[in-house]
């Protein structure tokens, strides 16, 4: 079977993009849109561009901006309120009066600035937002003390992005130890559960016992080493006893292995207490590769460890969920001006706008062979049409690039008319797309990206609940937590790495396995769920023809992720 990349190179030419939308409105899980939306939707069609204006790409960038402050009231008194930090478009702030910097994106000392006077005033988002600059960095080297110190004093206020945002530097273990149960918890407060939940209990429990587990296995690290070390003592003893002179090496080498062995004996120490500090009965669940495990850790019993596995799902009715408006915006680039031309990205979109509208009741537009300025339009124009309780699916296929400037790597989708490596004038850059899906209203908000280093639009893996015996969604206590949080996910063909254009019977392997699961689906499918019916798929038949390919699912902390999670559901359901 031939298959080709979806390579990673560029050039330029004035180009005819082409927006096609299809109106189908009023998804059976979905209220119908108002008129209002209807008439932003065609005022999208008709604001269309072909143009490749380096002006009208930079009024669409989204910048901090500082607003004037307003003029207000109060009994006779006229005063002046501060100035207001928002994230807008370089042309809405303009409009506004505002007052904004075009700065080096990978610089953010200039935005540090926008938003530092409103959080030293206690403004939770603006205190969340400072976080997020320590943490991206500062001039490309990032400070994770002050992106701690800011997320935690806008968790304390309450602050969802922020709670979650403290769950993932727990979890990935920036600035502070990694710690599961710690992030775990943050990411609980995000969601509004209880304590005593019965969904946060199973999983803290779960990786209390991947916790006690991994102690159980240093431990008897440790106890084989001390054993090592006390065997070569005891032979050093014995050839110091025998020796007729004094040997100080000998001696030296003692002395070291001595201390060494009291270092391994601390920490073994430590590692029991801490093992001890996990339930009994969890350390019993847990599982080791050892048979002589300590503490009492054992294999669990048939019967606890069926507790451990999710039943399957049970197909049902999601009529009464509040889910709100979807729309989809489909972008699909294989004719190049300058680089090699793409076999599979219009088909790819094709049967997604068809799958989407006529199983879902998704509002699709589609976006074939689009220059930068077409693609940058569509997606800032997206603010005028969603609101607060809408779902966006935003999938692209086409060439993907990137590039490294000192310590930051950036990722880019190619438009028709991009230039080649290392010209990116042309080029739709990763900080555009999350700028935009930040400023979104739309509550739930899914990237779908099959492209070479599409994963570049996160960093985050941040999927500490991801895996088999992930809670389910049939369970509506967990599916009313997640359903009332704001989501911002990239599901991403192969991470930072080139991927297959071809493989799947006319469409990408990573296209076909993504539209073979919503076409068989029958029931809610949450986009965690998603990944893991695609993912073993794609990285089978990338093998079949010699390639490494894995898909990702990751969340987007920059554009303003809640612990929420997308949701496909069937107009059957």
């Amino acid at each position: 079977m031939h298959s080709s990349n979806r390579a990673c190179s560029n050039r330029r030419t004035a180009i005819a993009g082409v927006l096609l939308a299809t109106l189908l409105l009023g998804a059976a899980s979905a209220p119908a849109a108002t008129k209002k939306q209807v008439r932003a939707l065609q005022k999208m069609l008709a604001q269309q561009t072909t143009t490749t204006s380096t002006a009208n790409v930079a009024d669409l960038h989204v910048v901090d901006c500082l607003l004037p402050g307003q003029v207000r009231t109060l009994g006779k008194r006229t005063y002046l309120a501060p100035r207001r930090p928002t994230k807008t478009t370089a042309r809405d702030c303009e409009l506004k009066g505002g007052e904004y910097v075009a700065f080096d994106r990978a610089d953010y000392r200039t935005a540090l600035k926008v938003w530092m006077a409103a959080a030293q005033a206690g403004d939770a988002e603006a205190q969340t937002n400072v976080a997020e600059i320590y943490e991206r960095g500062l001039g490309g080297e990032p400070n994770y003390a002050a992106a701690l110190l800011w997320y935690e004093k806008a968790a304390n206020q309450g602050n969802t992005r922020a709670q979650f945002n403290l769950g993932t530097m727990h979890e990935q273990g920036l600035g502070v130890p990694a710690n599961q149960l710690t992030a775990l918890n943050w990411y609980r407060q995000a969601w509004g559960l209880p304590e005593d939940d019965v969904v946060f209990a199973s999983a803290a429990r779960r990786e209390q016992q991947a916790l006690a587990q991994r102690l159980a296995e240093q431990i008897n690290e440790r106890d084989e080493q001390i054993e090592a070390l006390e065997a070569q003592l005891d032979s050093l003893r014995a050839s110091l006893e025998a020796a007729t002179s004094s040997n100080s090496q000998t001696r030296a080498q003692l002395d070291t292995l001595k201390t060494l062995v009291d270092s391994l004996r601390e920490q073994q120490t430590a590692q029991r207490l801490e093992l001890d500090r996990i339930p009994l009965a969890v350390r019993q669940l847990a599982t080791t590769s050892q048979s002589t495990a300590p503490s009492g850790l054992r294999e669990p019993e048939p019967e606890q460890a069926s507790a451990l596995v999710r039943p399957p799902a049970t197909p049902q009715s999601y009529r009464n969920l509040e889910l709100g408006n979807y729309y989809a915006l489909l972008i699909g680039n294989a004719q190049y001006e300058s680089l090699e031309q793409l076999v599979t990205p219009l088909n790819d979109i094709d049967r997604a706008r068809r799958v989407l509208e006529d199983k879902y009741g998704f509002t699709v537009f589609t976006l074939n062979d689009s220059n930068n300025v077409a693609m940058m339009q569509a997606i800032n124009d997206l603010s005028e049409i969603l609101t607060p309780e809408d779902n966006l699916l935003l999938f692209y296929a086409g060439h993907g690039s990137r590039l490294q400037a000192g310590s930051v790597e950036t990722g880019y989708w190619l438009p028709r008319n991009a230039e080649r490596p290392p010209r990116n004038t042309y080029w739709v850059p990763n900080q555009f797309v999350t700028g935009h899906l930040a400023r979104l209203q739309a509550k739930r908000v899914l990237v779908v990206a099959d492209s070479c280093y599409a994963g570049l639009l996160s960093e985050e893996p941040s999927m500490l609940l991801l895996g088999a015996d992930a809670p389910q969604y049939a369970n509506p206590e967990f599916l009313k937590y997640k359903l009332s949080k704001r989501s911002r996910l990239l599901l991403s063909s192969g991470g930072d790495r080139p991927v297959l254009d071809e493989g799947g019977d006319g469409h990408s392997v990573f296209a076909s396995a993504f539209l073979d699961e919503l076409e068989s689906n029958s029931s809610l499918l949450a986009s965690p769920e998603l990944f893991l019916r695609i993912r073993d798929r794609v990285e089978a038949s990338a093998q079949r023809v010699g390639f490494d390919q894995r898909p990702e699912l990751k969340t987007i902390k920059a554009a303003g992720h809640e612990v929420g999670d997308f949701f496909f559901v069937p107009r059957s359901s």
